[in-house]
């Protein structure tokens, strides 16, 4: 159905895209991967002739069968060609579903108007198959559905709306670009089982792009592995996976957090060169001594029994006739040195807990303690020492970072509010011992945070939060969205700093894998409850609630 030949994709004078060539036949499913910039994202795009204005095909070919007696080059067609073929033959599926989703509509009339524009049949016929349409999308009420708008709908969701969108011009080719990257591992098994199995019943060809090989692994027969905009291995994607030839496979491969075992340090594509014969692993007995260590100490934080809820609603006189719980009677203890993580699907309540510890979301009910203290009653020294000493890293570094202030202001703006450094060359020489630690080169100083990739810009956020050289660090789901290679850098970091500074963390996050790495114990939660809590290799080897096992069942890959 598609045949792609030599094609070359520049930004300016830079060639990002080189020779690349592949096939993709009716029912195969194709995946591509790699990290954040090996052109995988703009190869799509080409396809789609979606272009942006400063990039333009060098070469190549891209022949798309229309049917038996009419063959394209999608590289040749003209806007107006181009929207013939969108939708129609070749449909994408984006990786964020509300930038995909139009905000002032209803999702209905976005599905239909797709199925107008392509089928060209009536507002009543139009209806009924994009009901049709919302159904085999298996979201739980159609109807209710079709009258929503996006935002009132789940993360889950609206990545169905928006295949359903994808699907309205019954396309023979469909491209999904990382559609399961920030989604729960539950919510991500449902939507990798739901594209494999349209894909079948359709005889469609499937383009997958990601960068987590457990989610290829689950949904595509055959693989291209790109780096630096070019293939550097391709094959069946089992034989891939379990037996990589190339040193960049064997890289990505080697990074994701293993949960059978606990290397001291993660491998990563930078120092990859074969499978590491010196990577220490940390041993059950050694597991068990650092923990009996830490659990004789006495708890830095206790959370005892506390409520978080939200109001939606309120009347005229402002009293609360709406109340979200987000948080109900949750209660657990934070030890030195310890790692504690919470993990559970979106609206559990995870981030909510992580907010109240720091005073960023009020609790209703409970006590949240701190040194002994707690923190609603704490006098302002006692205060001001805790948001010193406990520091909050935000999921998103990007929007938690002022895009007007160079990396050097950012760093240095708490030690100047908090008066720890006096004096401007003084903070300056900390901040560079800062960007030192985070492993960042000393020019980033005067760089501003559009100009670093999103590891390097998690890395100022961690830079940032370390400045007030604090005790303990609630991390909300740092690595949530960065590519396997970067995550591994980022969990390495926080596990030196851990050693090296005496670090205690809340660890937030709903990829068990990472969470299972990470941490001495866990949490689970569901709909604000605590469901099981204890050491974290006991709760993944034998979880008690139906709920755990799903979550731990549903990692991508597991059982590669």
């Amino acid at each position: 159905m598609l045949n792609i030949s030599e094609l070359s994709i520049a930004f300016g004078k830079n060639t990002i895209v080189h020779e690349l060539g592949f096939n993709l036949g009716h029912g195969e499913s194709l995946g591509i991967v790699g990290e954040s910039g090996s052109g995988k994202s703009i190869t799509a795009l080409a396809l789609m002739g979606l272009l942006p204005t400063n990039a333009r095909v060098i070469s190549g070919i891209a022949k798309i069968n229309i049917n038996e007696n009419h063959v394209l080059n999608l590289l040749d067609l003209s806007q107006d060609e181009h929207r013939k073929i969108r939708g129609k033959h070749i449909a994408m599926v984006f990786q964020e579903p509300m930038t995909a989703l139009n905000p002032t509509m209803r999702c209905g009339k976005q599905v239909e108007e797709s199925i107008i524009l392509h089928q060209r049949i009536s507002k009543k016929d139009a209806k009924e198959k994009c009901l049709s349409l919302l159904k085999e999308m298996q979201l739980p009420d159609p109807e209710k559905a079709y009258k929503s708008y996006p935002y009132q709908l789940s993360g889950g969701q609206k990545q169905r709306i928006v295949i359903a969108i994808a699907l309205a011009g019954n396309p023979s080719i469909l491209i999904a670009d990382e559609p399961t990257t920030a989604l729960d591992v539950t919510v991500q098994k449902e939507i990798l089982a739901l594209l494999k199995r349209i894909q079948e019943n359709r005889n469609m060809g499937l383009l997958f792009i990601s960068h987590d090989l457990g989610v290829i692994s689950e949904i595509t027969n055959n693989l291209l592995v790109m780096k630096d905009g070019a293939v550097v291995e391709k094959g069946y994607t089992q034989d891939l996976l379990t037996n990589p030839q190339h040193s960049y496979t064997k890289g990505l491969v080697a990074c994701r957090p293993p949960v059978t075992s606990r290397p001291l340090k993660l491998p990563t594509i930078n120092d990859y060169t074969g499978q590491p014969d010196n990577v220490k692993e940390i041993t059950n007995k050694e597991w068990e001594k650092t923990n009996s260590k830490i659990y004789s100490q006495t708890p830095v934080l206790e959370v005892k029994k506390v409520d978080v809820a939200y109001t939606i609603k309120r009347n005229f006189l402002g009293k609360p006739t709406e109340v979200f719980e987000a948080v109900k009677g949750l209660d657990f203890k934070l030890y030195p040195g310890e790692t504690l993580g919470l993990v559970g699907e979106s609206g559990c309540g995870k981030t909510s807990i992580g907010r109240a510890i720091m005073g960023l979301a009020s609790y209703n009910k409970g006590q949240i303690t701190y040194l002994g203290k707690e923190i609603c009653k704490m006098d302002e020294l006692d205060l001001q020492k805790f948001r010193r000493e406990v520091q909050f890293i935000f999921q998103d570094p990007f929007s938690s970072l002022n895009p007007r202030h160079t990396i050097g202001e950012a760093i240095m703006e708490p030690l100047k509010f908090h008066r720890i450094v006096k004096g401007f060359e003084n903070r300056s020489k900390r901040v560079k011992e800062l960007l030192s630690l985070v492993a960042l080169p000393q020019d980033s100083y005067l760089r501003y945070p559009h100009e670093f990739s999103g590891g390097q810009r998690q890395r100022v956020a961690i830079a940032r939060a370390l400045s007030l050289e604090p005790k303990v660090l609630v991390c909300d789901e740092i690595v949530s969205a960065l590519d396997v290679s970067v995550q591994a850098q980022i969990l390495n970091l926080l596990n030196k700093l851990k050693r090296e500074l005496g670090l205690t963390y809340v660890f937030i996050s709903h990829d068990l894998a990472v969470v299972k790495y990470m941490s001495n114990r866990m949490l689970v939660m569901q709909d604000g409850k605590k469901l099981e809590y204890g050491d974290s290799d006991t709760i993944y080897s034998n979880p008690k609630t139906d709920y755990a096992k799903r979550l731990i069942n549903s990692v991508p890959g597991k059982d590669d």
